[in-house]
């Protein structure tokens, strides 16, 4: 529907804008080689004004310059006419991407419009009402499956919880009054063949006090 009402006209806008961007591209091109052309012919002219001047024939030397002057002019023209086509391919490429904005924002409108006339707020509501009322039953049916049967469902859970902590705190106590286990000791091995180192012998105690007598008597 929607490509039948918006889908012609943007088509053929789109189709005039192409053929007037080829048509603009055209005339640029044109312009451009005319262009080259006159400056050839300028600098041609410049050239012969040069060669006349030097062979002193000065009337034929201005007349050159003349005509040097007019496809300057004419080459000066041809630039204005290139800037304007520029400026009015710019205009059009604006408008052309301007105008498929709106019509993909005049669309998206409309398909967002159509969207809302097939969705109901109460339909959402009821929808909404019936999704939760499964939810609520779904819950009440896992708290009844999760719920103790027989001779279970009598048991006290704060009893149990009571009970649990009493077996907890006579298994610390057990574990404190237990003695700490000394480590192992683990003798070391001296090889058989390693030198035991010597010892120094020792001074007997009579030498040391006629040493320390001897010192007194020199000290006098």
């Amino acid at each position: 529907m929607f490509n039948r009402l918006f889908g012609k006209p943007k088509e053929q806008a789109n189709a005039g804008a192409l053929a007037t961007l080829d048509k603009l591209n055209e005339t640029l091109d044109m312009l451009e080689k005319k262009e080259k052309v006159l400056e050839k012919k300028a600098a041609a002219e410049l050239e012969r004004a040069k060669d006349f001047s030097k062979a002193k024939n000065k009337r034929a030397a201005i007349q050159a310059l003349k005509r040097k002057k007019l496809y300057e002019q004419q080459i000066e023209q041809l630039g204005n006419f290139q800037l304007r086509i520029h400026d009015q391919m710019i205009m059009l490429e604006a408008a052309k991407a301007t105008t498929e904005t709106v019509d993909a924002l005049r669309t998206g409108a409309k398909a967002m419009k159509a969207m809302q006339k097939a969705t109901n707020i109460d339909d959402v509501d009821k929808t909404m009402d019936e999704i939760n009322e499964q939810t609520e039953n779904m819950k009440q049916i896992q708290d009844a499956l999760s719920a103790p049967l027989g001779a279970s469902a009598d048991f006290d859970e704060d009893e149990l919880e009571a009970e649990l902590e009493e077996l907890e705190g006579a298994e610390l106590e057990s574990q404190l009054l237990e003695p700490v286990a000394a480590p192992p000791i683990h003798p070391v091995q001296i090889p058989a063949n390693r030198p035991r180192p010597h010892l120094a012998p020792q001074k007997a105690s009579a030498e040391e006090d006629e040493l320390a007598a001897l010192q007194a008597e020199m000290a006098m």
